[in-house]
């Protein structure tokens, strides 16, 4: 379950909220006009998310790699003097 508070109530208890979230575990959804725009969480949630993303960097990487099958790859250099930056 995750509590919802508007952006008024949020930047007026931001450290109570941040506080729940540290040691209590609570993730907190911020919204503004009815609608979500942000959370607080805590920050094992959020080493999570970096995980998760790193992961789906990691196979999107390898699958651009297993496209490229053997093709030669282009130095840095010449690559900049090839598109004229």
């Amino acid at each position: 379950v995750m509590n919802k508070v508007t952006t008024d109530y949020a930047r007026k208890d931001f450290s109570g909220l941040a506080t729940e979230a540290g040691f209590g575990g609570v993730r907190t959804m911020i919204t503004r006009h009815g609608k979500a725009v942000a959370a607080i969480v805590p920050a094992e949630d959020a080493a999570l998310l970096e995980l998760i993303e790193d992961r789906i960097d990691l196979d999107a990487a390898r699958k651009a790699l297993a496209q490229a099958g053997g093709r030669k790859s282009k130095d840095w250099n010449q690559l900049k003097a090839e598109l004229g930056l």
